[in-house]
């Protein structure tokens, strides 16, 4: 049976959010995101329930007719808005835990590509729905390749070459490594079929390696120190 694939809407938040949360929960940036246990449930589902409100009032959120999987797209055809706002939203809703959460932002938004692309800026799927995955990301990506664009996710793990994203036609670049003691994340480049070589060609690459302090804080787009340092 295909999969059917659908706009998202307000209706679908508190169970997408529970797809996005879950998913979390069994990766390790989910850990490094919220260390204490006891509160982690709780602070990823507040995170994804924002993360989905900001994506159905700035971006696009797919979703399928069994909410079985979600998307966070955004078309970057232009410098975004500043982003205080988001990191306000962030402090107010999570409190103590936000530092880490802005940190994994401010690292996303620090080092997109400069050229024009759309970005995957969160994916989830059910346990066992994987083929449901790839068709919501599918019907995204041909209306892509229809424009001639390429597209941007991020990957966090050890296998970034493995997976829902590589199986997709996703390629890593070189990660940037979350600190203190967090996971490397992977930025993943889908190329436009006619670009097989579009990070290097047009300045969307990364540095090969990159180390992200615990003090950095994202200010209208940009990575900065901040002084003094929050602890997460």
């Amino acid at each position: 049976m295909e999969t059917a694939v659908r706009r998202a809407t307000g209706e679908d938040i508190a169970a997408l959010s529970s797809v996005m949360a879950d998913a979390l929960m069994a990766q390790p940036i989910g850990v490094w995101l919220v260390p204490d246990v006891a509160k982690r449930a709780v602070v990823l589902h507040r995170w994804a329930r924002l993360v989905l409100s900001q994506g159905l009032e700035r971006g696009r959120v797919d979703t399928t007719d069994d909410r079985a999987a979600v998307a966070v797209w955004y078309a970057r055809l232009e410098p975004p808005p500043p982003a205080a706002a988001w990191v306000y939203d962030l402090h107010r809703l999570l409190g103590p835990h936000a530092a880490r959460f802005a940190l994994l932002h401010a690292c996303v938004d620090g080092l997109r590509p400069h050229r024009r692309h759309h970005q995957l800026a969160h994916v989830a799927v059910r346990p066992g729905y994987e083929d449901a995955a790839q068709a919501l990301l599918a019907a995204h990506h041909q209306t892509l390749d229809l424009a001639g664009l390429p597209s941007c996710a991020e990957y966090s793990g050890d296998r970034p070459g493995d997976g829902l994203l590589a199986e997709v036609g996703y390629q890593p670049r070189s990660p940037v490594l979350l600190a203190p003691g967090g996971p490397a994340l992977w930025r993943m480049w889908r190329p436009q079929s006619c670009d097989e070589q579009p990070c290097r060609s047009a300045g969307g690459g990364l540095p090969r390696r990159v180390r992200l302090d615990r003090t950095a804080t994202l200010f209208l787009g940009r990575v900065i120190s901040a002084a003094p340092p929050r602890s997460p």
